[in-house]
């Protein structure tokens, strides 16, 4: 059996009707072998038809949980049916699929690998307290997993067997805990992180979900996010036959 065909990628969804038909067909051009499950995070609008007529597996949510529930969702769903890895992509058409098998190649030596915006491909770029947020997020996530991270809140990830063992049952659901409590989560139970350079594509349809009015306040929320991330008690997989 190929990687790919032991692989699930996973799409978080909200309201993607207009570009997430043309990922899922990316994805599968991509990677033939590989199976995609949309989870339709409450959506108003046809994602989940839509998604079901692109040949993808879908899981409709009754209402929002943001990306980290959706996740968690989708490793809960990898590890029932024998999947291996999984790969977040999103479903706006930003993440190019053709990244993708570098990002399993990445598997090979490390548990969980991101694909890296500000690694020297492409010219994706942030601007003010967004861009003071994501550096020191970096650099202190560097710090604590040690080797260099230059997008620690990138939503295209790879996570190998260990890391869907424990984020299926403890993946943070908070507002960027799907990314920087991850990630840390990941590092304090024994998971090597690794990143891979890729390149940002504008979003095929729908509104950015951020501006730069709200760039304060993520900044806020992304220091304490980091503060939270270490100081709550570890969580680790639950052994087999424990009672």
């Amino acid at each position: 059996m190929t990687v790919a065909a032991r692989t699930l990628v996973v799409m978080p969804a909200l309201n993607e009707s207009a570009s997430v038909a043309g990922v899922i067909a990316e994805v599968r051009e991509a990677l033939p072998d590989v199976e995609c499950l949309v989870v339709d995070d409450g959506s108003r609008d046809d994602t989940s038809r839509v998604a079901r007529a692109a040949g993808a597996r879908v899981a409709q949510l009754p209402f929002n949980l943001g990306v980290g529930g959706a996740m968690r969702l989708g490793f809960r769903y990898a590890l029932a049916n024998g999947f291996d890895n999984v790969v977040q992509i999103d479903a706006d058409g930003q993440h190019d699929p053709r990244d993708v098998p570098r990002l399993l190649e990445g598997l090979e030596s490390a548990d969980v690998v991101i694909g890296a915006r500000f690694a020297g491909t492409g010219d994706y770029e942030v601007r003010g307290a967004r861009k003071w947020a994501m550096r020191l997020l970096s650099r202190t996530l560097s710090v604590a997993t040690k080797t260099t991270l230059t997008d620690t809140t990138s939503g295209l990830k790879a996570s190998g067997p260990r890391a869907v063992e424990l984020f299926a049952e403890h993946y943070p659901a908070e507002y960027l805990g799907d990314t920087i409590e991850a990630l840390v989560l990941a590092v304090r139970n024994g998971c090597r992180v690794a990143q891979v350079p890729v390149a940002m594509r504008p979003r095929a349809a729908g509104i950015p979900s951020h501006n730069p009015a709200k760039s304060g306040i993520y900044l806020l929320r992304a220091v304490l996010a980091l503060l939270v991330a270490f100081v709550r008690p570890v969580e680790r997989p639950h052994a087999e036959g424990a009672s």
